[in-house]
């Protein structure tokens, strides 16, 4: 099977192009893959594919094989494979997702090939049915206390698509991530599991975030759930509507608009092609 890895801010996954190629069982494949000792090493497996309703269509899967709706920085790599490969030819494209169709800017670098994609990321969907979560319906799940171990933490809600638990704390460099974030994931408030992002706000216009992602333990980075942040920290009031976020592997753009939406900027990289021996 042929594959290309790829990239964004440091969120690395395998990248499939259906296409040309049949992934038969895709959940399997995800785990062999995303193994860094005895497979190729990535966050996971996205199936780049053939769709009836967009340019393209995308399935991603997590490393432990669990299947998620969508990934902000792995559908930037799509859209960038499909321009750069010739599956498209135009610069503004819609991709097909588990969280829905999505709207696709590209822009390309001196040497014609994709270097940086604005997202359409939807608008947050904020009530806890829809998140969603256990207990009783809330319009907004903003500031609630949630106790873990010894500590209570007030967390913010949103799915971009996928469920999102969103944290602030002073110092995020030094914050135990991997401790509470599999408690937090796995918390029975969350029936789907959830991702969990720990917070430190800078100014009014940057933030740094470290993501413990549902199905993937801690990554480097995660564009849906820089969306969510960008969310909980306007419904915070901790910030602008625009701000710069700092992951742990570089940069994202952030911005929720006057339309509702928000959007996100931020790099695709090719890394290395191959094939791997079924």
């Amino acid at each position: 099977m042929k594959f290309t890895k790829m990239q964004g801010a440091g969120n690395d996954y395998v990248y499939v192009n259906c296409f040309e190629e049949t992934v038969t069982d895709p959940v399997q494949m995800a785990i062999r893959v995303s193994n860094r000792n005895f497979g190729i090493g990535s966050d996971g497996l996205i199936l780049i594919m053939p769709s009836s309703t967009a340019d393209v269509r995308m399935r991603m899967f997590n490393s432990d094989g669990s299947e998620s709706e969508m990934c902000g920085n792995g559908i930037r790599c799509v859209a960038k494979y499909a321009y750069d490969h010739g599956i498209v030819s135009q610069r503004e494209i819609t991709a097909e997702t588990g969280a829905g169709i999505l709207t696709l800017q590209l822009t390309p670098g001196s040497d014609g090939k994709i270097e940086k994609v604005r997202v359409n990321m939807g608008p947050p969907r904020l009530s806890s049915s829809e998140i969603p979560m256990t207990g009783a319906a809330m319009p907004q799940v903003v500031a609630e206390p949630l106790t873990v171990l010894d500590q209570t933490f007030l967390i913010t809600c949103a799915s971009m698509g996928n469920p999102h638990c969103v944290i602030f704390v002073d110092d995020v460099a030094g914050f135990p991530v991997s401790t509470y974030g599999p408690l937090i994931e796995n918390s029975e408030l969350f029936p789907r599991r959830t991702n969990v992002e720990f917070v430190q706000v800078i100014s009014r216009v940057e933030v740094r975030q470290r993501t413990w992602e549902r199905g993937a333990g801690e990554t480097l980075a995660c564009g849906t759930g820089s969306s969510a942040v960008m969310a909980a920290c306007v419904l915070n009031h901790l910030t602008e509507k625009k701000i710069l976020n700092h992951l742990s592997g570089g940069d994202l753009e952030m911005e929720w608009a006057e339309d509702g939406n928000i959007y996100m900027t931020g790099p695709a990289v090719e890394v290395f092609s191959g094939e791997i021996k079924l």
